[in-house]
């Protein structure tokens, strides 16, 4: 074993155990010893993905499909990062050629879907999620996705069927209750909504957007003592929600409180929230 390769076998140890900073010691020791080593960058690139450091992370798998143009992975991992940093046409540029040199591959069109969904393309997000799915049918998040581009488009009946078969595949997916709450929110079913909203928060304390939008199905209920109350909670947790202040207002207007209503709703101004 080369001394390159001996630094790169103990990176590959590192990196297996979580231990990226140091894997990423170990990786540029091989890439000194050997620049050539395209597998070296990619994994490297991986490590500073894996700490968030997705520009570094991205220089490195450039370099790696500089070296090895068909490293199919390089441009996978390449589009997460550029999707993480919302930079999403880039990043289907880089899933379509990682799906052209391996297009057996259900992530890559996962990740491409969420891309297209977060373009507001959502016919084109199902698409792909539809061949993830075909391609992997035991993956919770794909369904997941997949019920958020149906809820997009309005089409409820069909996002809670995914919602569902998430939830059948991984019961401790809070997501996945909070986002089928909402679509039986948007179907006038808001007991139903409460109970995923209780479930999201029962797997989630911390949930903000589960309270606010518990909060709201009580508001839409007409039982606006215990919408503030989930009000509060929201706002205890993420105190910059002008949407929980902004209903909260409107709660306590409904109730007669005209002061800490107008309080509210300057609070929601203030934080940039509007009403659609």
């Amino acid at each position: 074993m080369t001394p390159a390769h001996r630094h790169h076998s103990q990176g590959m140890s590192l990196y297996d155990s979580g231990e990226y900073q140091k894997a990423i010691e170990e990786f540029s020791q091989t890439i000194e010893l050997d620049p050539q080593y395209a597998e070296a960058y990619y994994i490297r690139g991986h490590s500073y993905a894996n700490l968030g450091q997705y520009e570094r992370a991205i220089e490195d798998y450039d370099k790696a499909i500089e070296l090895d143009p068909q490293l199919d992975l390089a441009y996978n991992n390449r589009g997460s990062s550029y999707r993480i940093l919302g930079q999403y046409e880039r990043a289907i540029e880089d899933f379509d050629k990682a799906i052209e040199l391996e297009p057996q591959y259900p992530w890559t069109y996962d990740s491409r879907g969420s891309s297209y969904r977060k373009l507001g393309q959502d016919e084109r997000a199902i698409e792909d999620y539809d061949k993830a799915i075909e391609l992997e049918p035991q993956y919770p998040w794909t369904y997941h996705s997949r019920g958020l581009s149906y809820a997009n488009l309005g089409q409820y009946e069909r996002a809670i069927e995914d919602f569902d078969k998430a939830i059948e595949l991984d019961p401790q997916l809070d997501l996945a209750y909070a986002n089928r709450g909402v679509s039986y929110d948007e179907l006038g079913q808001y007991e139903r909504a409460i109970e995923d909203y209780d479930k999201a928060i029962e797997l989630e304390p911390q949930f903000a957007q589960a309270y606010a939008s518990r909060a709201s199905s009580y508001f839409l209920l007409k039982q606006d003592e215990r919408a503030i109350e989930d009000y509060n909670q929201a706002i205890k947790i993420d105190p910059n929600d002008g949407y929980a202040y902004y209903w909260r207002g409107q709660a306590h207007s409904q109730l007669g409180n005209s002061a800490q209503s107008a309080k509210d709703l300057a609070k929601a101004e203030e934080l940039g929230y509007e009403p659609d």
